[in-house]
């Protein structure tokens, strides 16, 4: 029963990190209707962020996370405005290749600036945990889980309590109808697509606290999101919540099944999120009107 509750703590805060990681990733889609390819790429640089403060200025890496975020939030602004934006209304495939190049672009930056060598931040508390009975709760992920719920509550703040988040929902309804009551587009896309990028660039940051990155490692993070937000549903800030802790859940536990390992957690939550496209199309908590 005890290895059983340590596997629901560590499927609980695996989840944290993938709602951390979707959260940008669902904004973006949702509003803007953009599979964004690129986005494990932003998730990476906002890893590298926290890495370089951490190794040349010693910067815990949860206080480099609001550097990160303004960070991103810079990048993704300026590559939504002067990239994506002119291809904002085309086809959704030309959006994917146009993503699907941003990605390979980011990523052969890193590769010359920082090669290929595997990186990793180690603070302090690194390998220490909470005890609670004979569960463990590592403090680096019970960390990034807080961090993950705080994105999730500002973006629903944002989103719901603000003008900006009201212009962002009324463009993600009708562009058009937003459009002849005097929401900028260009700039809601841009905020929106900024918005997105500064949550990978957090999310990034959360990784590297308890996993050695490289150039090349954001590709996983992007199907991730996207299972998440399948799973969950698109359209709310809850959705990719449940979203991402059951997508969590679903691969530590299918780690401990009788007769599979940790190669098949994977592929037993990318099962269950096929099931779950052909029972419940809509996501486990659908998506709103």
């Amino acid at each position: 029963m005890s290895q059983f509750a340590q596997q629901v703590v560590l499927g609980l805060l695996l989840g944290g990190i993938y709602v951390a990681v979707a959260l940008g990733f669902s904004l973006v889609w949702g509003i803007l209707n953009i599979v964004n390819l690129a986005h494990g790429a932003l998730v990476i640089v906002g890893a590298y962020i926290t890495w370089d403060l951490f190794t040349r200025l010693h910067v815990d890496p949860f206080l480099s996370l609001p550097v990160d975020a303004l960070a991103l939030f810079v990048i993704g602004y300026a590559l939504q405005r002067g990239v994506i934006n002119r291809l904002i209304r085309a086809p959704l495939l030309f959006t994917f290749l146009l993503t699907f190049g941003i990605n390979l672009v980011i990523v052969s930056l890193l590769l010359l600036i920082f090669t290929a060598d595997f990186r990793s931040v180690t603070p302090s508390y690194s390998g220490s945990g909470l005890h609670l009975g004979s569960v463990i709760i590592p403090y680096i992920r019970l960390g990034g889980l807080a961090v993950a719920l705080a994105m999730a509550g500002v973006l629903w703040a944002i989103l719901n309590r603000t003008r900006i988040g009201a212009a962002i929902l009324a463009v993600g309804a009708d562009r058009d109808a937003a459009q002849l009551v005097g929401v900028d587009l260009r700039h809601i896309y841009a905020l929106t697509f900024a918005i997105g990028a500064a949550f990978a660039g957090v999310a990034g940051g959360i990784i590297s606290t308890f996993q050695s990155i490289t150039p090349t490692a954001g590709d996983p993070y992007t199907l991730q999101a996207f299972a998440v937000v399948i799973l969950g549903g698109l359209g709310r800030v809850s959705a990719t919540i449940a979203g991402g802790l059951a997508f969590g859940l679903i691969e530590v536990l299918g780690q401990s099944a009788p007769g599979l390992g940790s190669g098949f957690a994977n592929a037993i939550a990318f099962v269950v999120l096929v099931l779950v496209l052909v029972i419940r199309p809509r996501g486990l908590l659908g998506r709103l009107a």
